[in-house]
This record gives C-alpha cells, structure tokens and sequence, in this order.
C-alpha cells in the first residue's frame, strides 16, 4: 500500500491517520509485529522522528502497543479496532455531508452522488 502524503497538511498528522487507516481496515492485522520505526519512515519518505512521533500517539490511543526488546505491535483489541474505525468513518461522513451541505446539496443529492460514484469504481 502506496503512502500518498500531501504537502497542505502537517506530515506527522497525515501518518498517524494512514497508519490507523491500516490498521482499522485491516492491513495490518490484530497482534501483528510493524516494521521498525526507520523501515517504516524510509517506506514513507519521511524523517524517522516524524514517524517515532506519530506511533507514539498511536500507543497513547492504544492502537498500538511496544514490547521493549521486540518491537511495536498492533493491539489485538477488537472492540478498540472496531470502535475506531466507526469514529473514523463518522469523522468522514461528517465532513461529506458539511462540505456538499455548503455546496447546496440535499441528502438525496448526496445519495445519488455516492451512487453514481460507485457504479463508476466498479
């Protein structure tokens, strides 16, 4: 999986979502060891201190968890897993729905936009 960071908004804000983004959608599984931190900042292109910094908000929101000689591993909790990722999908409905509201759109318009743009994704 592609890291498609962009330069509008603050790099170490962009990981922590991508890296949550994964683990709610289940590319890296429950219980699963992470690359090490330089591994996974060079796949990101990013500075190694960014990513140190995005994993341990990761570990405060105990989405993530570090065993002192091994690693950083994904938490196994599924319910967290889960609860996380209504939140994040709750966070992107809003912003939809208050972005094409300001647009003029109704919530019909709206379905038939999500429609019509999964019709064309198939």
């Amino acid at each position: 999986m592609e890291w498609e960071l962009q330069s509008d908004r603050p790099i170490y804000t962009q990981l922590v979502e991508e890296l949550k983004r994964r683990i709610i959608s289940g590319y890296y599984r429950p219980g699963e060891k992470l690359l090490p931190v330089r591994e996974l900042a060079q796949e990101a292109k990013v500075n190694p201190n960014t990513m140190q910094k995005a994993l341990a908000e990761l570990e405060r929101q105990n989405l993530v968890f570090a065993v002192r000689t091994t690693g950083r591993y994904i938490t196994e909790d599924a319910e967290l897993i889960a609860e996380t990722k209504k939140e994040f999908a709750s966070f992107h409905v809003q912003t939809y729905y208050r972005e094409m509201h300001a647009l003029g759109y109704g919530k019909e318009n709206m379905i038939e936009l999500l429609s019509e743009y999964e019709e064309e994704c198939r």
